[in-house]
Parts: C-alpha cells; structure tokens; sequence
C-alpha cells in the first residue's frame, strides 16, 4: 500500500516537472506553380497618337469637340478655318486707300470715254468702208482708195478692242483698291453668313485625347490644334532598376494589378530600352533605371475604362514553375552557414538542413531537404531548438 503511494506521488511530480510542449504554427509543404516577379508601377500610352494641325494661317472656329468625344475617320469635322481677319486701318492708312480708290473711280470714268469714243470711230470707220465698196464696185473710186477704208476699219476695231480691254483693266484696279478698305468688320460679316475655307475632317477614328484651345483664334500653319488615339490599343510604360532589368527575359509575361478594376490584367515585356537614365528616388538615392514597354494580352473589354496616362501596378515575372515544392519563408533560418528548418515529427522540432533555390513573395523553392506534406515550423522563436516538444497552436 505504501509502495504504491510513494510510486503515486512520484508519477505526479514528474508530471508537474515535466516541460510544456511550445505551442507553434505548423505549415504543410506542399508543390504549386511558382513565379519570381519583379515589382514597379507603370503608366498606360496609346500606342499611336495622331495630332492635327492647321494646314495654312487663318481664323480657327471655337472648336465643337471636347477631351473624350468619339470621331469617325473622314467624317467627324475637327476645325474649321476661315480666311485670317483683315487689319485695322489707322488714319494715314485709310486716307491713302481711299485716295487709291478715288483716282481708280477717275481712272475707270476715263476709259469708259475712251471706249466711247473709240467705238464712234469704229462706226464711222465701218460706214465709210461700206460707202467705199459701193463706189469701187462701180468704178467711181481707185483702189487704192478702198484699200485705206480696209485698214482704217481694222484699226478702228483693234482701237475699239483696246479700248474695252482698258476698261476691264481699270475696273478691277477699282476692285483692288476698294479691297484695301475692308477691315475686321467685313470679316465677321463672313463668318455670320457661313463662309468657310477649310474643314478638316478627322485622320483616324478614335477618341479625342486633348484639345489645345476650345476658343476661336487666329492660328498659324502647323499649329498643333488636337490630338486622337485609340484607347482600345494600349500598352503600359514602366521603368525598372537596371540590375532588375537585365533579369527580365524578352516576351516576359506581367500581371498588371491596382488598375481600378476587380479583375488581374495580362502583359508581356514587348521592349527594352537599350539605354537607362538617372533618377532621384524619394530618399535621394540616385539610381540608373531603364524603361520597359508591355503590350496588353488580356482582351480591351476586359479592362474597360482604362485609358492614356492611367496608374497601374506591374509584376514582372522573371522566373515560373508550373510545380514546385514550397515552404514559407518565414520558417526558414540560418544554421552553420546553410538553410534550415524545424519539421514537426512525433510531437517533436527536429532541425532539418534544405537547399533553397527561388524566393517568390512570402514562399520559397525546396530543392532538396523536405519533402511533400512534411509538416515544418513558421516563425521559429527562440524556444525551439532541435528535440523540444511542441503542440499546433489551436487557431481561436
């Protein structure tokens, strides 16, 4: 009886003595498709921009479209120039003009007497050479005499067509210097009666990306006055540090996140510039950067909405397994130089060397060391060492 009390009570002081396991999280390996992934944030282009401008000097009508409206190739009218707005005259200016048309007014009034009196002569000259024909035929006069009634005929009527030519002449002289006097009042007489020189229909359809002035203006050739692209063909520009650049394989694929939508984007690396650039980065660091161009993959109805100059996030992937056993990084720590962890076995830690080779996010690639389902350690604390027991942490 005794015996079995003392052996009682030793068993229920060894119970008492007896270490408590370490609670620890436990995490299954496991293979699963793995992608390493470079990070940085990007911005969409259209990929083709077309810009129209004014083909000759003039008066630009106030535009009728806006930044975002739709226009149809050859069809949607984009400007309309008319003829550039006449100067004001100033006093010396319009005395001078107005003389100029006064002496045209004489000039013109001179030459419809000239005409008059040319064409008397003609007729007379006519009459006589009728006269003279009459008496030639009948033997009255000399030849000779009929022959000088010819030719001062056609001198009448060559004097005579002179004369109207002058005339014509005198009258556009009169026009010309009438135009002299028209100033700014004459054009706008135009343009409310709808004159129009030029209407420049749209190069390409597309949606209209910028309008550089909504107002009626004079402009000058080649003046920039719009410009329209394609939102549907977009690809996305981003810039990496040049030691991540150089890692980055051509066609490499791209998931595009943090645009807007609910959805992941797809892209691929379609160019690397072959020089970089130096920028300052928020800590004042100067780094050597080089810019990625991606063209989308994933259908333009997929990410509607999204247009030019738009923020997005880009990861860059630079390595991808379809399968690939992974353990958490967070179980991993350094021993003697190498990578271990600790694996739950028994109720026990029992520190296990591994061979990493790819580290992707918060998971790391196991080459060798663990194998599937081998239960191991996230965020071994210092209470664990090799041969400690431990206990799954119940999640509450």
């Amino acid at each position: 009886m005794a015996a079995g009390t003392a052996l009682a009570v030793g068993a229920a002081a060894v119970w008492v003595l007896w270490p408590e396991p370490v609670l620890v999280d436990l995490v299954a390996v496991q293979t699963a498709p793995m992608e390493v992934t470079v990070a940085t944030e990007g911005v969409t282009r259209v990929r083709e921009t077309w810009t129209v401008s004014t083909p000759i000097a003039g008066t630009l009508a106030r535009s009728e479209l806006r930044e975002g409206d739709q226009v149809v190739k050859g069809e949607t009218e984009v400007a309309r120039i008319r003829p550039a707005v006449p100067p004001f005259l100033d006093a010396r200016a319009r005395a001078q003009a107005e003389a100029a048309v006064t002496e045209a007014e004489a000039a013109l009034r001179l030459a419809e007497v000239v005409l008059a009196q040319a064409q008397a002569d003609a007729s007379l000259a006519e009459a006589q050479l009728a006269r003279n024909r009459a008496l030639a035929e009948r033997g009255t006069i000399a030849q000779r005499i009929l022959e000088d009634s010819v030719q001062k005929a056609s001198a009448a009527s060559a004097t005579l067509e002179t004369a109207r030519f002058d005339l014509d002449l005198h009258r556009a002289t009169l026009a010309r210097m009438q135009a002299q006097l028209f100033g700014p009042e004459t054009a706008a007489a135009e343009m409310a009666a709808g004159d129009c020189c030029i209407r420049i229909t749209a190069p390409q359809s597309g949606t209209v990306l910028a309008v550089t002035d909504l107002n009626a203006r004079p402009v000058q050739a080649g003046e920039v006055l719009l410009a329209i692209a394609d939102l549907q063909d977009l690809q996305i520009e981003a810039d990496l540090l040049s030691s991540d650049a150089v890692r980055v394989p051509p066609g490499a694929q791209a998931h595009i996140d943090r645009w807007g939508g609910d959805n992941r984007l797809d892209a691929k690396v379609a160019r690397i510039d072959p020089t970089g650039f130096t920028r300052v980065s928020a800590l004042g660091i100067e780094e050597q950067r080089v810019r990625l161009h991606l063209d989308f993959t994933t259908p333009a109805e997929a990410r509607s909405g999204l247009g030019d100059g738009y923020r997005v996030f880009v990861q860059i992937v630079i390595w991808s397994s379809p399968a690939s056993r992974q353990v958490p990084q967070s179980a991993l720590f350094r021993q003697n130089g190498a990578w271990a962890v600790f694996r739950a076995v028994n109720g026990y830690a029992v520190m296990t060397p591994v061979t990493i080779g790819h580290s992707a996010e918060a998971m790391a690639e196991v080459l060798s060391g663990l194998d599937d389902g081998d239960q191991v350690i996230a965020y071994p604390g210092n209470r664990i060492s090799d041969g400690v027991r431990i206990a799954a942490r119940i999640a509450p």
